[in-house]
């Protein structure tokens, strides 16, 4: 394996609470960072080496970014592909393009895991309102109407209850395209999280339980109820999406628990909300995982040590601070954000329950 020389500098792409804790986790290790984000002090500001304000759109500071650094990852999906472009002819980004193509179009995701044998929700995609008419037809109702993409914590959703919403639903994606994925009937929704190594090893966590409020993850619990075999069969297939991607770094897979087994729901190609237990629960977290992978590293062991319970702070939420930190075996992880609003992620806290 050639693995980065301890010293060397790990671009990463966003600014958010992914990238401060990449960061530290890459400061652990004997990293740098550097961290590219259009908008002005953003959290991971705080902990990086270096930090570029530039949009995506200026080549010559993608230019610049890029000689500066070893390897490029990314802490979201959304990147513009000519950005990519510029930023790829300079260095190697992990995970992959790809990875990255797959996971920006919500068909294109669907198309590749039901290629490899895997079950998504019944899917049709939708340019029109005809298309759509045509595709509730096909699927029926209730069925939920997505943007292919940038949606992401409930946005660019629109509920389908009867035919007669269709007008509605479509008018909501103001001309983006779209998918219409059919209701699934599930008992409760898992994640794993998985990552792959530079020379192909895969390392998995445990799947984690997770539950939503308002389109966010609110909590993820550990165990998960699954069954030993549902359990086995959560793992072997993100290894099985990993590998088929030839993928290098962390992904988090969200599936659906049905009495016929398990759908994927989606995939994101980077550190995962339903991941931060792993930074209380094992020895190895999700963001040290990651840069291990992405700089060339021989992964750590992903076994948990520990129950968890995680629980997302958001907007409000800190107000409860006070009171969080007087529990017993509770870890506190802030992002550093001075505003809280509506629908922000402020933070999370790991509720730890000690084996034995």
């Amino acid at each position: 394996m050639n693995s980065l020389p301890l010293g060397s500098s790990i671009g990463i792409l966003g600014g958010g609470q992914l990238g401060r804790m990449l960061s530290v986790a890459a400061a652990r290790l004997g990293y740098k960072t550097h961290i590219f984000e259009p908008s002005a002090h953003p959290p991971a500001a705080e902990v990086a080496h270096a930090v570029t304000t530039a949009g995506y759109d200026d080549i010559a500071a993608l230019q610049a970014f890029a000689a500066s650094v070893d390897v490029i990852t990314y802490e979201f999906e959304n990147i513009p592909t000519a950005a990519l472009d510029a930023l790829e002819a300079l260095r190697p980004i992990r995970p992959n393009r790809r990875a990255l193509a797959i996971s920006q179009d919500r068909i294109l995701e669907k198309d590749f895991l039901t290629s490899l044998g895997l079950t998504c929700a019944p899917y049709a995609a939708v340019q029109s309102l005809p298309d759509l008419e045509a595709a509730i037809a096909t699927i029926g109702t209730p069925a939920i109407l997505k943007t292919t993409r940038l949606g992401y914590d409930g946005k660019g959703q629109a509920r389908i209850k009867t035919a007669e919403d269709a007008a509605e639903a479509h008018a909501s994606m103001k001309g983006a395209a779209s998918v219409l994925e059919g209701f699934i009937s599930f008992s409760h929704e898992v994640s794993v999280i998985a990552a792959r190594g530079l020379d192909g090893s895969v390392a998995c966590y445990d799947p984690g339980e997770n539950v939503h409020k308002d389109g966010i993850l609110h909590t993820t619990t550990l165990p998960a109820k699954l069954s030993p075999s549902l359990r086995s069969d959560a793992i072997l297939l993100a290894a099985r999406i990993l590998n088929a991607l030839d993928y290098v770094g962390v992904m988090g897979v969200e599936l659906f628990v049905t009495p016929q087994g398990l759908i994927v729901n989606e995939i994101a190609p980077r550190v995962h909300n339903s991941g931060h237990w792993t930074q209380n629960g094992c020895a190895v977290d999700q963001f040290e995982q990651h840069i291990r992978a992405v700089a060339g590293l021989p992964l750590g062991d992903g076994a948990r040590h520990s129950d968890v319970v995680m629980e997302n702070l958001i907007g409000d939420d800190i107000a409860r601070l006070p009171q969080i930190l007087r529990e017993n075996d509770c870890a506190v992880h802030l992002y550093g954000k001075a505003e809280a609003r509506a629908g922000r992620k402020m933070g999370h806290v790991n509720r730890v329950i000690r084996k034995g």
